[in-house]
């Protein structure tokens, strides 16, 4: 077997839409003849893109679930696909979606009702990412010399993500967007973000839920916050006030210098429109300022040091991300009973192997062990994913006290588990997924797999086995951060 096929589906419930892709994903062999088997994704065909929905919503707080199921149900009859043909992909919620009261319980209801795996991810790293692989930036990094950045703005944040090379070297999210102010087309504002709110009296504006506002107003609002983002996004001096439109803690360290930005989301689809909204009606016809935005990053976009271009994919950016990029094979050599997957949302316990002493091993697994107690998952089958990495591990005896310590102290510290899943750097993960079951006999499942590359803090998926005992994964930072 040199290759094989699969179907993803890519679902985004966004701050004010939700669309939905299927796309077809081949793998091909990249490992020589002599060479252990190993497979990556060749060729990603998007077949199918969904009209876009304004997200439905039962209050300012809460998601309609029962409707966003309806169409997921919807779509699915129209095109005739069934669940079982469903084998990857992610369910994300993206932007001001994301704070709802019941956002972590849509995205798990609808995971499992949208085929045997499909992830259930949210967070601003991992949604800049995928929109910037979606919108094409991390292709246009490796075309391109320098820095590719893409930033996202949908209806409640702009997602950046730079890429160098066809590899993500930053993120950062600010709260701008179009829905973060709604209003009616006689100039009543309907609400605020409160991170609009805190912004507006620091940045010498101003503007009240419940009561009418200007166009002088809204332009003044609009051109400062798209100002402030392009500034920041340059390297030049911002008003301190922009630190409440930052999302999260502001980045560590410098940005990278970009040479190119690409814009993606449903603000740029509509920076296409050359019409300038001077007029109330013209700014409120989708009952938020995302017009005006728009209107004034278009107008901006000579000001900056870095080229400006939009994405050839706009408004779909981050849901074909989702549904076409976010998969990754592990090799051929696995341990897996397939009877326990697919298994979702294994936080990731990060574990070093260097050749030390038994003793020193044994302390080194047990403190990580500990501390992974911390953030597992309570009462589960499976409580995390323990990720393998250091030296290679060359000798029977050498494999023999590694998977003798990982058992005992994942039986001390994770007594309930019934499954242990191991990621290992290396091409070893039959030899050590064989040496773990015949130890534990059976006592656990095991479900052990290599060539992919976790680190702690991530969070990943392991999908049911595809012919040749090939397996999907999904890799996610920061799900829910």
């Amino acid at each position: 077997m040199d290759e094989l096929s699969f179907t993803s589906v890519g679902i985004d419930i966004g701050t004010s839409t939700t669309k939905l892709i299927v796309s077809r994903l081949r793998l091909g062999r990249v490992s020589g003849a002599f060479h252990l088997p190993r497979y990556e994704i060749t060729e990603r065909e998007l077949r199918y893109a969904s009209p876009i929905y304004s997200t439905p919503l039962l209050s300012r707080d809460e998601i309609d679930m029962d409707e966003v199921a309806r169409i997921l149900r919807q779509e699915y009859d129209l095109i005739g696909l069934s669940l079982s043909e469903v084998k990857s992909g992610a369910v994300i919620i993206t932007g001001e979606t994301a704070t709802k009261t019941n956002a972590r319980r849509v995205v798990h209801y609808l995971a499992e009702r949208s085929g045997d795996f499909v992830v259930a991810a949210a967070g601003a790293d991992l949604e800049g990412l995928l929109a910037g692989k979606g919108s094409g930036a991390e292709q246009r990094s490796r075309e391109t010399p320098g820095v590719v950045a893409n930033v996202d703005i949908g209806g409640g944040t702009a997602n950046v993500a730079y890429f160098r090379e066809g590899r993500a070297i930053g993120t950062v999210t600010f709260h701008v967007g179009g829905r973060l102010i709604r209003l009616d087309e006689q100039g009543c504002v309907i609400s605020v973000s409160p991170h609009v709110q805190g912004w507006l009296p620091e940045r010498g504006l101003s503007l009240t839920a419940g009561r009418k506002t200007t166009t002088e107003q809204l332009e003044a609002i609009a051109s400062a916050m798209c100002g402030d983002m392009l500034a920041y996004l340059a390297g030049e001096a911002v008003d301190p006030s922009f630190c409440h439109l930052i999302a999260g803690s502001p980045p560590a360290g410098p940005l990278p210098e970009i040479d190119e930005l690409m814009i993606s989301g449903g603000i740029s689809t509509l920076m296409a429109n050359p019409e300038v909204p001077d007029t109330m009606a013209a700014i409120a016809r989708y009952g938020d300022i995302g017009p005006l935005l728009a209107s004034f990053l278009r107008r901006q976009a000579d000001k900056w040091p870095f080229r400006i271009v939009t994405s050839s994919q706009t408004v779909r950016a981050t849901v074909i991300g989702a549904g076409m990029q976010s998969v990754e094979i592990s090799g051929s050599t696995v341990h897996i009973d397939p009877s326990v997957l697919p298994l979702r949302n294994l936080p990731v316990l990060h574990l070093e192997y260097t050749g030390m002493p038994v003793e020193d091993w044994s302390r080194t697994a047990d403190d990580a062990m500990l501390e992974a107690a911390r953030y597992a998952l309570p009462g589960a089958e499976a409580p995390c994913a323990i990720a393998l990495g250091g030296e290679v591990i060359h000798s029977y005896a050498a494999l023999q006290r590694v998977a003798r310590t990982l058992l005992d102290t994942y039986a001390a510290h994770f007594s309930g588990a019934s499954i242990m899943v191991v990621v290992c750097d290396h091409d070893m993960a039959k030899a050590l997924g064989q040496a773990l079951s015949i130890r534990c006999g059976k006592r656990l499942s095991i479900v052990c797999i290599d060539q992919i590359r976790v680190e702690r803090g991530d969070y990943i998926d392991i999908g049911e086995p595809l012919p040749g005992y090939l397996v999907p994964v999904v890799i996610k930072t920061l799900a829910f951060s």
